[in-house]
């Protein structure tokens, strides 16, 4: 079945600059017309959406599904599983797979795979560098034809500027973006997380910003310098977002993405003593100092969980306000997750031995709303855009918008409904995830592919 009426919803298509209630009618997998009191063809099913909002289905530019070559951590049907269940109908896969997506037939056994097992659309970048290896360049012109969107060595960063110059002029020359995980490795060195007052209360290897910030340098002038599109990964440092920030006052071709867990958490996490953001943006205790009165929002938790172990690592506060601040003056102009997930044994180890990273699918649109609607930094229209029209632009896709003939690709969902996120519920095969058992507000009502509801919540289908 992939046609359908959206009833009564408020629908907000930012590509289109439409907010207002109305109705969506789908045929065919196709957005067919919007409008009041639209009536549907017999036989289509009608979607009762009247106090939801009604979206272009979500894109999240950066998650890695670990196919081919660890599917025990989780494989496309798996997380595009916990996409939709995200709200998400669209997502882009990194290259850091085993084998690494460094060559036309890895890109294929993607596509393939996504088309018999995947539930939403799934997109590949490929890898600049062969191997992910940091020596040699892939070959960019055949990964191009092959259907890769960006090139991206995530996971690993090119050290080489004169390599990553040669990428960056092939990279426009066929006129893909090119996504970088800013990592300068003499600086970062064996860091485990950020450098500042906790990692010396913890004795942990800190990882200063400034090995973030260094290679956001670098990017900004190779852009200048080349005229390729650069897009910065999982921005978490203040001085990074400044850098952008003045680039993009004189029209370098520089952009970046921030990530919930580095907005919503400090690197204080990892102490266990976190501190709990209010929504109106207040700092108002200690989780340790005083659990009955969060009423259970946030759950108490262990010093050195590796749950709160990422790349780039959980940073100081002054770090945090500096990416909301950021994501609110458009400075950074995507949202995506960095959906990381790994097998519970690979974690359950001392923090220095932890792989990096965490899932985030299903939480990032609630964790969004949370730090950015419902304190007012953004409104509903600017947050929906960093997740629809504004990927979409990047990476040339035609996705992010609820257009007349446009892929009926769409997410419903509640921005005041508040849940609770249990790992019996995670659609994900690993349970990485520091958010479990927190009160989130904002919950997904449907997920929308092509027409088809691939996830939804409620029995609110009627045939007419």
């Amino acid at each position: 079945m992939n046609s359908l009426l959206l009833s009564g919803g408020r629908v907000i298509d930012p590509a289109n600059h439409f907010d207002s209630i109305a109705d969506v009618l789908i045929l065919n997998g196709k957005i067919s017309a919007i409008g009041k009191k639209l009536s549907a063809p017999a036989g289509v099913e009608t979607f009762a959406a009247k106090g939801k909002i009604v979206s272009p289905g979500l894109i999240d530019l950066h998650v890695h599904f670990r196919e081919p070559g660890q599917t025990a951590k989780e494989n496309i049907a798996s997380g595009t599983a916990a996409a939709a269940r995200g709200g998400f109908t669209s997502v882009v896969c990194m290259p850091n797979t085993s084998p690494a997506i460094d060559s036309a037939g890895t890109v294929a056994l993607i596509h393939e795979r996504a088309q018999r097992e995947g539930v939403v659309n799934v997109f590949v970048t490929g890898a600049i560098t062969k191997g992910i290896a940091g020596e040699e360049m892939a070959p960019i012109g055949g990964l191009k034809k092959a259907g890769v969107v960006a090139i991206t060595d995530d996971g690993h960063c090119v050290q080489n500027n004169e390599l990553m110059r040669r990428a960056c002029e092939y990279a426009k020359m066929f006129d893909l973006p090119i996504f970088d995980h800013c990592q300068d490795y003499s600086l970062v060195s064996e860091g485990v997380m950020h450098e500042g007052f906790w990692n010396l209360a913890l004795g942990l290897r800190g990882w200063p910003a400034a090995g973030e910030e260094m290679i956001v340098a670098r990017n900004i002038l190779l852009a200048e310098l080349t005229g390729a599109k650069i897009h910065c990964q999982h921005l978490s440092a203040a001085g990074s977002v400044a850098l952008i920030r003045e680039a993009k006052k004189r029209g370098v071709t520089i952009s970046g993405e921030a990530c919930p867990h580095h907005f919503t958490l400090t690197d204080a996490a990892v102490a266990g003593s976190e501190k709990f953001w209010a929504e109106d943006g207040k700092e108002i205790l200690s989780i340790q100092s005083s659990k009955s009165k969060v009423q259970n929002s946030v759950p108490e938790w262990p010093a050195y969980d590796t749950n709160f172990k990422m790349n780039p690592p959980l940073r100081s506060a002054r770090d945090r306000e500096a990416v909301l601040e950021g994501l609110a003056d458009g400075t950074i102009e995507i949202l995506c997750s960095d959906h990381a997930p790994h097998c519970d044994y690979e974690k359950e180890v001392e923090f220095d031995y932890a792989p990096f990273g965490i899932t985030g699918l299903e939480t990032e649109l609630a964790l969004s709303l949370m730090q950015l609607v419902h304190p007012k930094r953004l409104s509903l229209a600017d947050l929906i855009a960093k997740f629809t029209v504004n990927p979409a632009r990047l990476l040339n896709l035609p996705k992010g918008t609820l257009s007349v003939g446009a892929d009926a690709d769409v997410t419903v969902f509640d921005p005041e409904q508040e849940w609770v996120y249990q790992r019996e519920d995670s659609a994900s095969k690993s349970r990485n995830n520091p958010f479990f058992g927190w009160k989130l507000k904002g919950q997904v009502a449907a997920t929308i592919v092509a027409g088809k509801v691939v996830f939804t919540e409620q029995p609110a289908l009627a045939t007419v």
